[in-house]
């Protein structure tokens, strides 16, 4: 009696604990957030003493290793971005959005156990790998249909992005898709509703929120992806709407510079601050749009 008495303390002990461990963990993960942003915030407010915010936002031009007077205009860097981040789309969610219906509405169980972890698998695989494969393999077949393609381009790392990022969206859609209650499908088939129909007509719509959350989440992490552009895309800020061409993306320019091609506490340094805080307000804004559609839309059964 007196050793399972121990036990009990012991257990309530631990039970009693647990929850100021939770704590902790919680207050480090907010506690590194608000050092992040202040960092960005600190940093970015010492590179506009240097460059006018004007400049910044307005300037056409992207060139802060010119040998006279550097010119730090974002626009040409936001430009790439959303280029690549445009065409990541494209690629994404037409066929994410289709293989979640297919995985939801029409593979049987065995099949959906075998396809699912094969689709997610292509979220594990290093991004570096998304890129070599995007400048040896993607950026030579695309060369072959069109020859006025350069080695870097936005279109060739654009695709792979796309590819990275369809797990994302399949998996979230899939799992929107798959919490609508099944009444709703029994009773659009028991009114004379094709298979066809209640996918597109029936359970889409009630699972709207979900798969708009999982889009923007997949826009999201196209935005801030580094590796393939840096290696794919090429390393020349451009702005305008050509994707044949060498482009530079926010993230890339943030790499290059952190390589060492900037001494510290230059001008150039402190750039890498103000266009990652210019990246962090596109992720946030993404984030929180995503956050707003899924409260908006979400249906309650």
């Amino acid at each position: 009696m007196i050793q399972e008495k121990k036990r009990k303390n012991g257990k309530m002990n631990l039970e009693k604990g647990i929850p100021f461990l939770l704590l902790v963990i919680s207050i480090v993960s907010i506690l590194t957030t608000i050092g992040i942003v202040f960092t960005l915030i600190f940093e970015t407010f010492t590179f506009f003493d240097q460059v006018s915010i004007k400049e910044f936002l307005t300037a056409k031009k992207w060139y802060p290793f010119s040998e006279t007077e550097g010119t730090f205009g974002i626009l040409p860097l936001v430009s790439g971005t959303v280029k690549v981040t445009v065409i990541a789309t494209i690629v994404a969610v037409p066929i994410g959005l289709l293989s979640a219906i297919y995985l939801s509405e029409y593979a049987s169980e065995r099949t959906r156990r075998i396809i699912k972890p094969i689709l997610e698998v292509l979220a594990g695989i290093p991004t570096i790998v998304y890129g070599f494969f995007a400048l040896t393999f993607v950026t030579p077949l695309l060369q072959k249909m069109i020859p006025s393609l350069e080695i870097f381009n936005a279109l060739s790392p654009g695709i792979v992005m796309g590819i990275m990022i369809i797990p994302m969206i399949a998996s979230l859609s899939e799992d929107a898709l798959s919490s609508v209650p099944s009444s709703l499908r029994e009773g659009a088939l028991a009114m004379g509703s094709t298979k066809f129909e209640v996918s597109w007509k029936v359970v889409m719509p009630a699972a709207i929120s979900g798969i708009i959350a999982s889009i923007v989440l997949g826009i999201s992490r196209a935005i801030g992806e580094t590796m393939i552009v840096a290696v794919a895309g090429g390393s020349t800020p451009n702005l305008g709407l050509d994707i044949t061409s060498s482009i530079q993306t926010m993230t890339a320019y943030i790499v290059q510079v952190s390589a060492g091609d900037a001494g510290y506490g230059t001008t150039i340094y402190y750039s890498i601050y103000a266009v990652g805080f210019t990246l962090f307000l596109f992720t946030l804004v993404m984030n929180l749009l995503a956050q707003f559609i899924s409260r908006k839309f979400r249906e309650e059964y």
